[in-house]
């Protein structure tokens, strides 16, 4: 079965989402537990994704292809993984803040954190500030990820800031902050804990933003 996973692997790389499919449930009907085909078989090929995108080597149709492989056989684990109690590598909370209808980065951060094992919870596009707060507060996540991509929507990253603050949920979640006119130097201004430049160093930022809170 090491070979089944390593298939998965090539499979997702290549963006090939029917063999995947096809591979993940052969893998469960001969007893392959559901968490090693997600993490030696999925998690797998979406790390050396990330690897390559990060050195330029693919570029987003790629990437898109291979995160949409990726769930198809994800879409084939989650139901067995949450009845079996196994927790997830943490746990994400993002959305396009009010104002911005923009959604491809943000699917392609969310499909890059499911790969790399997180439960997330995508709150969608335009989502108000009390909507995260809400979110926040009913799903005690360890990071909440907000997405702009327009320039005229940055304001409401800082607004929904404040308004975590205000409902005392800051030191409770970290915040992190990513889109194309965002810069660290804007996250620092408004208050995030963490900003990320594209999907792949998103997720490396997650751990790292976790590891240094515990």
């Amino acid at each position: 079965m090491v070979q089944k996973l390593k298939d998965i692997s090539e499979a997702l790389i290549k963006g090939q989402a029917p063999l995947v499919k096809e591979l993940v449930q052969t893998c469960l009907s001969n007893g392959v537990p559901p968490q090693e085909i997600l993490s030696e078989g999925l998690i797998a090929g979406m790390n050396v994704i990330g690897k390559r995108f990060k050195k330029d080597e693919i570029f987003l149709p790629e990437v898109m292809i291979a995160a949409r492989a990726m769930n198809a056989g994800l879409d084939i684990l989650d139901p067995i993984l949450s009845k079996s109690n196994i927790e997830p590598r943490g746990k994400i909370v993002l959305g396009t803040v009010r104002g911005d209808l923009h959604d491809v980065g943000k699917n392609l951060v969310s499909m890059m954190f499911r790969g790399a094992g997180f439960k997330v919870i995508d709150l969608g596009i335009d989502v108000p500030d009390e909507n995260f707060v809400d979110a926040v507060q009913e799903n005690h996540p360890d990071i909440l990820a907000l997405s702009a991509l327009l320039t005229m929507t940055l304001p409401m990253m800082k607004t929904t800031i404040e308004a975590v603050e205000g409902a005392g949920l800051k030191d409770e979640v970290v915040i992190m902050v990513g889109g194309a006119p965002v810069t660290q130097k804007f996250a620092d201004q408004i208050g995030a804990h963490g900003y990320a430049p594209d999907a792949a160093t998103a997720v490396d930022k997650a751990f790292e933003l976790m590891a240094a809170t515990g």
